[in-house]
């Protein structure tokens, strides 16, 4: 991997950000309705909640991480389809640039974009409704590391989902955290779902992130040794992302795939 090049994918991401408004509003504005909507929920459960279990750590936390999520992996595949929509995603290979080098100016540009969304959650959280993550303690740091990772490697499957089918196939990628959340327990516990649903969820890191969360919230200890297996599965998933993404390239390139990539489907 070039770091030059690699630097120079995140520089254009930036200057298309800087020469435009519309691309910077939605770094923040969707996370910050979430958690306005979500802020409100809590406030009123708390409000006819005949138990003292404060919903704001809970529920709204739990938005917060999943958002966190989602923000990481379509910071990846944002930065994927703008070369597409533009037609550049072919230019980009005329150049030195190497797959690796692509794939890590990606998840730089996920990184810079998410940061201003998680700035935006908190600030907002924090302010507005009380939430305050250092209730989470040092298993915060865990927790943003494993949705972090997992999102990453659902960028690059979600990237190389479009990159094999085309363009019109980028409407596999928006429901992807909506179809997951069911499974991981976002909202509530492991024991709710059905034995066939625990069996996939035990395979996603993120339901280790939000069981861990809930027995914070219930003044238990973190579950350390589910976050332990949640972080060997994000790394897992994040070499298997990056070898899927490989090989459709390769396939890509093998097949003339990449050289008739248009704004329609190219199967």
């Amino acid at each position: 991997m070039s770091f030059d090049s690699t630097t120079a994918i995140v520089l254009r991401q930036f200057y298309l950000m800087r020469g435009s408004s519309a691309r910077v509003v939605p770094l923040f504005a969707w996370v910050a309705i979430d958690i306005v909507l979500w802020g409100f929920m809590t406030k009123y459960l708390n409000s006819i909640s005949s138990t003292r279990l404060n919903f704001v750590p809970s529920l709204l936390g739990a938005v917060l991480l999943w958002d966190f999520f989602g923000r990481v992996m379509f910071g990846v595949t944002m930065a994927f389809l703008e070369d597409v929509w533009s037609r550049n995603f072919l230019n980009m290979f005329a150049s030195p640039v190497t797959i690796s080098d692509y794939v890590g100016g990606l998840v730089l540009s996920s990184m810079m974009t998410t940061c201003v969304g998680l700035v935006a959650m908190i600030f907002i959280a924090g302010v507005v409704f009380g939430l305050s993550l250092f209730s989470y303690g040092m298993a915060l740091l865990p927790f943003l590391l494993v949705l972090f990772l997992f999102g990453i490697a659902m960028g690059i499957f979600a990237t190389a989902i479009v990159l094999r089918w085309g363009p019109a196939a980028e409407w596999f990628i928006w429901p992807l955290p909506a179809i997951i959340s069911p499974f991981v327990s976002v909202f509530y516990p492991l024991s709710t779902l059905p034995h066939w649903m625990r069996w996939v969820a035990r395979l996603l890191p993120p339901s280790y992130i939000f069981e861990s969360l809930r027995a914070i919230v219930q003044g238990r200890d973190p579950w350390w040794a589910g976050l332990a297996l949640s972080s060997l599965l994000a790394l897992g998933y994040i070499l298997l992302a990056g070898f899927t993404f490989s090989r459709v390239f390769r396939f890509a390139l093998r097949t003339g795939l990449i050289a008739r990539y248009s704004a329609e489907s190219v199967s």
